[in-house]
C-alpha cells in the first residue's frame, strides 16, 4: 500500500480505506511473476544467535514492526549472519532511470531493509529483480530514501486517517494502465468539476463473462471443477465455464448445490433470485462491499430532505426528456406531433418547480400517462394495416393484462436486478433510496438509478422484440386474468434484453462510447462520487 501512495494517494485510499480491487494485464501479469517467490520456503533465524556464516535464503516472509506500525512480506531474503538483503520482485524490464528504478519502489522495498533491522539484523541495501529483463538492480537504504520513506509513512497515515479522499491526478499517464481507472474516474471527476478537457476513453478490460439464466422447472446448479453443470430431473442439460459467468439468474424453483453457492461468493458472482413468473426477489453475494464510507454517505443524504428531492429531480426529469426521444426516434407514422413533445417539455419544467416528493410523484405519473397513451405509436403493424398486432391501450401490471404490458413488467424485473446488482457492486446499500421511500424488500436505491433507464433499455426491448417479430401474440399464455410469457418466448426475450445491455451508445458528457452494461455501473460510481462531496451534481444520463 505505501508503494501504490507514492505513485498515487488516490490508488492507496481507494484500495486501503475504501477495499477498492480490480484485476488488469498488468496485476495478472505481476501474480505471475511472483509465483515462486510466494510459496514459503526457509526460515529466517534468530539474530542473536545465529553464527555469523550461517547463510539465510528465505522466501515469502512476513515482517512486522508495533513500533513502526507496519507489515511487510519480503519475497526474497538473502544474506550470511546478521547482515541480510531483501530482494523485491517486479514484473518487466529493469528501467534506465536515475537511482536505478522508481521511488514507489525503493520505498517499498526500504521498508522492508527497516523492519529487518527492527528485527535486528544490519541491512543497508535491498535488491530489486525485474523478471522479464532478469536484472538486478542494487537500492542502498541511504539517508535520503529513509527521509523519503518516513515521510510517506506519515503522509499515508494522516491521508487514509482523514475520511477524504485525496484528488484525482490530472491528465496523468499513470491512469491509463492503471487498473483502477474505472472506478476512479480521474478524466470524469476533473471534467465535471472544471469542465475542461474532455476525459479519454475508459480504459477497461473487456469483460467476456454474461449472466447465466436457469428457468427449467426443477433443474439443479451444481459445481463441477471450474464449470457449472446444470441439470434436470437428473439429466445433465448444459455445461458452462465459471469464468464465463457474470451472474446467475435464477428464475423459479431451481435447486443449487451449496458447494457452488461458496464458489460464487468466493468469486463475487452474485445469484439474482426471481419467481418462475420473473418477479425480482432478491439477490445473493458473499461478504458484501468493503466501502463502507459510500454506504455512510449514502444513509446520511437519504435522511437529508432536501438532497432527496434534488437526486429525485434528476431522476424523474432525465426519465421524462428520455421518454420523449424514445417516442421521437421510433413514432411509426410520420413525425410524433408537436403537441406531445411540447407536452413533455411542460412536465419537465414542472419536475424543475416542484417542492416535495409527494408533488413530483404527480408529475411523473402525468408524464408516464402521457407517455404509454402514446406508445402503441411506436410499434409496428401487422399485415391488417388497420390493426395492431399487440393491443395496447394504457399501463397495467399486478398482474398485467395484456401482452404488451406483460413484457414491459418482465423488462423492468430484469432491469431492476442488472441495477441492484451494480449498485451493490458500487457498495451501496440497494434498499436505501432517494426517491422510492424504504419498503420491506424493495431495492429503492435500484429504482431510483432505474429511472432514465426504462424507456431506454426496458421499453426499446419490448420495442424491439415486438417489431422484429421476436415475440408473438402466440407466445403468451392467459390465466387468472393475467398474461404472461411462455419458456421459448421468455428465452428469445432475456437474449433480447442481454443484447441490448451490451450495445454501446455515446456518452453525450464524456463523448466515449460504452455499453449500457457498463453504463449502469458507470452511473452507480458517479454517484458515489457526488454523495462523497467530488461531484457538486449528480449526472444523469440523458440521450439525445
Amino acid at each position: 500500500m505505501l508503494n501504490e501512495f507514492v505513485y498515487c494517494p488516490r490508488l492507496a485510499y481507494l484500495e486501503w480505506v475504501q477495499g477498492e480491487w480490480a484485476e488488469s494485464a498488468d496485476t495478472v501479469e505481476g501474480r505471475h511473476a511472483h509465483r515462486r517467490v510466494d510459496r514459503a520456503n526457509g526460515d529466517l533465524p534468530d539474530p542473536a544467535g545465529s553464527a555469523e556464516e550461517t547463510r539465510i535464503h528465505a522466501r515469502s516472509i512476513t515482517l512486522s514492526s508495533e513500533r513502526l506500525g507496519l507489515v511487510a512480506k519480503a519475497d526474497l531474503i538473502e544474506g550470511t549472519g546478521k547482515r541480510v538483503t531483501p530482494v523485491d520482485y517486479k514484473r518487466g524490464k529493469r528501467p534506465h532511470v536515475a537511482r536505478g528504478a522508481y521511488d514507489p519502489e525503493r520505498v517499498q522495498l526500504c521498508v522492508q531493509g527497516m523492519l529487518l533491522e527492527e528485527h535486528g539484523f544490519c541491512c543497508d541495501e535491498g535488491v530489486l529483480y525485474y523478471v522479464e529483463s532478469r536484472e538486478r538492480v542494487r537500492v542502498p537504504f541511504d539517508d535520503e530514501l529513509r527521509a523519503l520513506t518516513r515521510s510517506a509513512i506519515d503522509e499515508m497515515r494522516r491521508v487514509t486517517s482523514g475520511s477524504s479522499i485525496p484528488p484525482p491526478l490530472v491528465d496523468s499517464p499513470k491512469c491509463v494502465r492503471c487498473s483502477l481507472v474505472g472506478i476512479c474516474l480521474p478524466d470524469e471527476v476533473n471534467f465535471l468539476r472544471r469542465q475542461e478537457a474532455p476525459p479519454r476513453p475508459l480504459a477497461v478490460p473487456h469483460d467476456e463473462a454474461l449472466p447465466l439464466y436457469v428457468q427449467a422447472r426443477g433443474a439443479k446448479v451444481a459445481k463441477n471443477g471450474e464449470t457449472l453443470e446444470i441439470s434436470v430431473e437428473g439429466e445433465p442439460t448444459q455445461t458452462v465455464r465459471l469464468r464465463d459467468v457474470s451472474q446467475l439468474v435464477l428464475m423459479g424453483q431451481i435447486y443449487v448445490t451449496t458447494p457452488t453457492l461458496h464458489e460464487l461468493m468466493t468469486r463475487e458472482i452474485p445469484v439474482s433470485w426471481h419467481s418462475y413468473g420473473g418477479w425480482f426477489m432478491g439477490h445473493t453475494v458473499g461478504t458484501g462491499h468493503k466501502n463502507v464510507e459510500i454506504r455512510t454517505a449514502q444513509y446520511r443524504a437519504s435522511f437529508d430532505p432536501a438532497v432527496c428531492l434534488q437526486l429525485a429531480k434528476g431522476f424523474v426529469i432525465a426519465k421524462i426528456q428520455n421518454q420523449k426521444t424514445l417516442l421521437r426516434r421510433n413514432w411509426k407514422d410520420g413525425s410524433a406531433p408537436e403537441e406531445l413533445l411540447d407536452g413533455f417539455q411542460a412536465d419537465v419544467r414542472r419536475a424543475q418547480r416542484a417542492t416535495n416528493l409527494g408533488e413530483l410523484l404527480g408529475v411523473e405519473g402525468q408524464a408516464a400517462a402521457r407517455y404509454f397513451g402514446a406508445f402503441s405509436a411506436m410499434l409496428s403493424r401487422g399485415r391488417d394495416a388497420e390493426a395492431l398486432p399487440f393491443d395496447f391501450q394504457t399501463r397495467n401490471r399486478r398482474p398485467p393484462t395484456d401482452p404488451v404490458n406483460a413484457l414491459l413488467s418482465f423488462a423492468y424485473s430484469l432491469l431492476t436486478r442488472a441495477l441492484t446488482v451494480a449498485v451493490t457492486a458500487v457498495g451501496f446499500d440497494c434498499y436505501r433510496g432517494f426517491y422510492h421511500q424504504p419498503r420491506y424488500g424493495r431495492p429503492a436505491l435500484a429504482l431510483d438509478l432505474m429511472e432514465p433507464f426504462r424507456p431506454l433499455i426496458a421499453d426499446s426491448c419490448v420495442i424491439q422484440a415486438i417489431n422484429n417479430g421476436e415475440v408473438r401474440p402466440s407466445d403468451f399464455i392467459r390465466a387468472g386474468g393475467g398474461v404472461a410469457l411462455k419458456d421459448d418466448a421468455r428465452k428469445r426475450f432475456i437474449g433480447t434484453f442481454e443484447r441490448r445491455l451490451s450495445q454501446e451508445v455515446t456518452h453525450p458528457l464524456f463523448g466515449y462510447r460504452v455499453s449500457y452494461r457498463r453504463l449502469l455501473e458507470l452511473q452507480a460510481r458517479l454517484l458515489a462520487r457526488h454523495l462523497l462531496g467530488e461531484l457538486p451534481e449528480y449526472p444523469n444520463f440523458t440521450t439525445r
